[in-house]
Order: C-alpha cells, then structure tokens, then sequence
C-alpha cells in the first residue's frame, strides 16, 4: 500500500457549461477523476447534527461533490486532519485510499454524491479509528 495523506486529496474543478435554462456538468472517468467510477450513491435528508463517514478505505477511492446544499469533510490521516466545505455543484473532493473521513454541518436540504472507484466490498472498510492508526503504521 502507498502511504497516504491527506494533501494526496483535493478539490477538483468539474467542467461547468453554463446555459441560460441552467448548467451542466460532467465528470468521465479517467479524465476529470483518476479512476473508473463503478460506484454511485448519495446520502440525503441528514438531520440537523449527525455525521456520516466515521471510516477509512484500504483500496477505495472516491470523489465527493455537493449536488445540493452544503457540509464539510474531514479528513485524517492518522498524523494530520483537515477540513473542506464542499458547496458547489462543480467541484468535488478527490479522496484517495487510507484516509479517514467524517461527513458533517449537513445544509437543509443537502445532497451528497459520492463516485466510487470499487463496487461495496466490506473486508474494504475501516470503521475502528484505533484499527485505522494500527494500519497507517
């Protein structure tokens, strides 16, 4: 496994086609994120106060865009945490594998897409931060 931190994530810019009865915009894979997307979901109606996440990936990647609304994403790396508010629907968050994340201040109304490099494997997940550091050793 390479070893991860949290400045291999970043914010990505999604081309954005602007048009008088809306705009559009496109991710295709291997062009604007650097994996094939072989997964989609989306979490909505988050209440007022919980967080999502709350795990790492040991082979995952994964590219996080605010389709409606807002929230931020930590990230963590075992040494190093950093914060971004995602909010607009043309720039996502590239977050690569070994990096602990947790999703929170969810907006009203917010829409978050996720794009997956993996179908669901569970033997992928971390979800015990303790587990996590051992790991990053």
């Amino acid at each position: 496994m390479k070893k991860t931190n949290i400045y291999d994530c970043s914010m990505i810019e999604i081309d954005k086609h602007h048009h008088e009865k809306g705009n559009l915009s496109v991710v295709e894979n291997g062009k604007t994120v650097p994996f094939n997307v072989k997964r989609v979901y989306y979490l909505y109606d988050v209440p007022g106060g919980e967080s999502r996440g709350g795990h790492a990936h040991k082979e995952l990647q994964q590219f996080i865009v605010a389709a409606s609304g807002s929230f931020d994403v930590t990230l963590d790396d075992g040494e190093l945490k950093r914060t971004f508010t995602i909010y607009r629907p043309y720039r996502g968050l590239l977050v690569v594998p070994g990096i602990w994340r947790e999703l929170d201040n969810f907006s009203s109304g917010s829409v978050c897409l996720v794009l997956a490099s993996t179908e669901y494997y569970a033997d992928d997940y971390i979800r015990d931060y303790n587990e996590f550091k051992e790991y990053k050793k």
